[in-house]
């Protein structure tokens, strides 16, 4: 295939991935979005194939068959409560692609040792480093979202000094290969200690704040990749890596923004580290009661109001009821009640999680508000009904200096004239406080698994 005829079936590749970011900017085209950008990625894989030369065929042949059929039964197995792992997973093999291609590259400039080529060098120093760490860190992002390890911070003394001590012993290998130092030993040491650096940065992570990292660490394999692609000279590369890397990035800012964390604060901080003083400040005096409903009550409450606010969390996708909760809707809606449903930026454990589940039960677009559009509503809400979210709606956020979430923008439930909250136990959410929410006079609690909670609500209601 000629030079100019691989590159305008580049330039089309690339411009179907800038029309699928633009599609998946809107829910009700999102589907479209995702098959352009597969279209998009089989003509790249297919281009490539032909133009790398028969004599690599069959090792990209096995490469395909082994990565599709992954994907493939993971498309169909994942269920979409576990869609943050599987992200996460993906996010680390992007990463650690990027590592390896730096480590084959690396051969093109060791037969010129002390003749720096600081074009390729950088950009194989930046693929390994960037790489390496968007690997690692994702790995551990998907063992705590999967629960083989725990959610809950992991801290030590020293912990920023030595974090600090590891990255500057892999940037100063980077910056020895750059320099023209061109042993291959500097890019194993390079490659093992942004491994460690990696798994150290995201261990102080708790469970609250992975969609932060999540999109953080989908930026980082952005920039690998794109850092791998000036290697191998490849623009589809170099533009799909600055493509995923850009979205990241502005996808990190605003996940930091709901969460009302600094970006220094999140490179640097122990995300959801909440220390015993801090939890017993905002636990408030201990002394307030908590209101119980029977379903039966709440179904009566449910029927015969005007509006009603679903409030979906991680409890919902634990519970797998978003089927369920779009059953409850239908049913309110038949007796005349205005139903929407209040979605917080970060709810769940991946930006749009909520999104997503609810989609794949049919909800319809328009009924999604997001926090800014949903907390002008609730004044005039009926009920609210918070389905196993916690943190996000946390009262103590706004107005308790003392907590560990204070400043952090929150749904502003607490403004219907009665809340209902389906959770399990009184046990706190992710970041391990109190909820006054719980106490508040005007909220009732209905314990329960929520799958089983809203089956009771939906016979309970149909009687009425």
């Amino acid at each position: 295939m000629s030079y100019n005829v691989t590159n305008l079936l580049y330039l089309i590749t690339i411009a179907s991935f800038i029309l699928a970011l633009k599609f998946l900017s809107d829910p009700a085209h999102a589907r479209r979005g995702n098959q352009i950008g597969a279209v998009g990625m089989v003509l790249a894989v297919v281009v490539t194939w032909i133009d790398i030369g028969t004599t690599s065929w069959w090792a990209i042949t096995i490469g395909m068959l082994i990565g599709g059929g992954f994907g493939a039964v993971a498309a169909r197995k994942v269920k979409m409560t576990a869609m943050p792992q599987m992200v996460a997973l993906f996010n680390g093999v992007g990463g650690g692609a990027a590592a390896l291609i730096a480590l084959a590259e690396v051969h093109r400039i060791l037969p010129e040792p002390g003749s720096p080529k600081i074009d390729i060098s950088l950009a194989i120093m930046l693929s390994a480093l960037i790489g390496s760490i968007s690997f690692a860190g994702s790995m551990i992002a998907f063992a705590k979202l999967q629960e083989l390890i725990g959610g809950r911070p992991i801290t030590y003394t020293g912990q920023q000094f030595v974090n600090g001590a590891v990255f500057l012993l892999a940037a100063g290998c980077g910056l020895a290969l750059v320099a023209g130092v061109q042993d291959e030993w500097l890019l194993w040491v390079l490659i093992g200690a942004s491994l460690l650096f990696g798994v150290l940065f995201v261990l102080p992570i708790g469970g609250a704040d992975m969609p932060v990292v999540i999109s953080l660490l989908n930026a980082f394999t952005g920039l690998a990749v794109a850092a791998g692609g000036f290697e191998l000279q490849n623009n589809v590369l170099i533009v799909a890596g600055m493509l995923v890397g850009a979205s990241g990035t502005l996808l990190t800012l605003m996940m930091g923004h709901a969460m009302n964390r600094s970006i220094a604060n999140v490179l640097f901080g122990a995300f959801g580290q909440v220390t015993a003083e801090a939890a017993a400040v905002a636990a408030g005096d201990g002394g307030q009661q908590v209101r119980s409903a029977s379903a039966e009550d709440v179904a009566v409450m449910l029927a015969y109001a005007h509006k009603v606010v679903f409030v979906p969390g991680y409890g919902l996708a634990v519970a797998q009821a978003q089927h369920d909760v779009r059953q409850l809707a239908d049913l309110l809606e038949a007796k005349g009640v205005e139903v929407t449903y209040a979605i917080h930026p970060v709810a769940g454990r991946m930006p749009g999680h909520m999104n997503v589940l609810l989609a794949e039960a049919n909800v319809p677009y328009d009924q999604l508000k997001e926090m800014d559009d949903a907390n002008p509503e609730f004044s005039r809400t009926d009920v609210a009904l918070v389905v196993g979210a916690n943190d996000v709606v946390n009262p103590d956020a706004r107005s308790n200096t003392s907590s560990p979430i204070y400043g952090m923008p929150i749904l502003d439930v607490d403004d219907a004239q009665t809340v209902v909250v389906l959770k399990r136990s009184m046990n706190p959410g992710f970041a391990g406080i109190e909820n006054p929410l719980f106490y508040n006079p005007k909220t009732v609690m209905l314990f329960g698994d929520a799958k089983a909670s809203i089956v009771k609500l939906i016979a309970d209601v149909k009687t009425l």
